[in-house]
């Protein structure tokens, strides 16, 4: 169990979640009538900036000595890393803005943005989820998508949903079997991501 908890964790880690977004929102809604080099490209620019360079930056200050534990279970070392992770969020809004994708889609973006704003404040004394944060905001995404009737004709789409639900569940019970947070830790990300996510993207 615990193998299984450590490996949902680093293939739902929050470095990886906005790339799943957009691979989703670029595969299974009408944006896949978009040229495939160009989803490539867009989404390949996200997965760079979003995890690759936060990631290096993550693991140059371990190696530095500025932070102690690269997964930042540490909830006092966070907020550097937070900070990182919030500009490279707004450059992917900015870089997807730029392509002239859906307001929908770099609203996600700008959405995770606020919801790792609410977490680096909360985490000033609680360490709330980074995690279910952007799990949160993965399902949020899903649930816009649906409302806002733009699924590809004839694909199967609630099952994308419905597997994002899941995974969010099995994420929040890893990060709680692994003892990193409480129950009331995990809900609180997973609302927050959510929230800002879902409220964002409806304008």
């Amino acid at each position: 169990m615990k193998k299984i908890s450590q490996i949902l964790s680093t293939v739902f880690s929050p470095l990886f979640v906005p790339s799943y977004g957009v691979a989703i929102a670029f595969w299974c809604t009408m944006l896949s009538l978009t040229p495939l080099g160009i989803r490539w490209r867009l989404l390949l620019g996200v997965f760079g900036i979003t995890c690759l360079i936060p990631a290096l930056l993550i693991f140059g200050m371990h190696r530095a000595g500025m932070i102690k534990d690269p997964g930042l279970n540490n909830r006092t070392e966070r907020t550097i890393p937070y900070i990182l992770t919030a500009l490279s969020y707004a450059a992917s809004a900015w870089i997807l803005a730029n392509a002239k994708a859906p307001t929908w889609l770099w609203l996600f973006m700008i959405g995770g943005l606020a919801a790792v704003a609410v977490n680096a404040i909360v985490n000033r004394w609680w360490k709330i989820s980074a995690h279910l944060a952007a799990m949160g905001g993965l399902v949020a995404l899903t649930f816009r998508i649906v409302m806002s009737h733009i699924v590809m004709p004839g694909f199967p789409f609630m099952w994308i949903v419905i597997a994002a639900v899941l995974a969010a569940g099995a994420v929040g019970t890893a990060r709680v079997y692994l003892d990193r947070h409480t129950v009331g830790q995990v809900g609180a990300g997973f609302l927050n991501g959510f929230l800002c996510v879902f409220l964002v993207t409806a304008f």
